[in-house]
């Protein structure tokens, strides 16, 4: 993980996507926002040798594949995983059994997706600022 690494969001909703590009620019990191729309196409771009993603941030619900899958892929590549980059998990959901079952595939984090921009704002900058301080294999030695 490098703390000046690209941020990638894997979400299939464009409204959503949309909202999140505009709090990550109000909030004025520096970081390289990476869309990705079909999470099939996910693994192939985390997997080049030159992308050394910062954080991952990743819808469940999506079609022809949802984000437990591809987090399982993820899990299941050893040079995607060796990368150490923080997974996280957005959703519109909250139910326990789903919370419970993300982090059955080892996610650091799950949050609901917000309608309020002020909350949805306060809550991504608290994800990264976290992110940005912790230390992880790849960038505390």
């Amino acid at each position: 993980m490098r703390k000046n690494g690209e941020i990638v969001i894997i979400e299939d909703d464009e409204d959503d996507r949309m909202f999140l590009k505009d709090i990550f620019e109000s909030l004025s990191y520096t970081n390289k926002l990476v869309f990705i729309e079909d999470p099939t196409r996910a693994l192939s771009y985390l997997s080049n040798p030159a992308v050394n993603p910062f954080l991952i941030i990743s819808d469940i619900n999506m079609p022809k594949m949802d984000g437990y899958e591809l987090r399982t892929q993820i899990l299941a590549d050893k040079h995607v995983n060796r990368k150490c980059v923080p997974y996280i998990f957005l959703s519109t959901s909250k139910t326990p059994e789903n919370v419970s079952k993300a982090y059955e595939y080892h996610v650091q984090g799950y949050f609901k997706k917000e309608d309020d921009f002020t909350i949805y704002k306060a809550m991504i900058q608290s994800i990264v600022e976290y992110w940005k301080t912790s230390l992880t294999p790849s960038n505390s030695l």
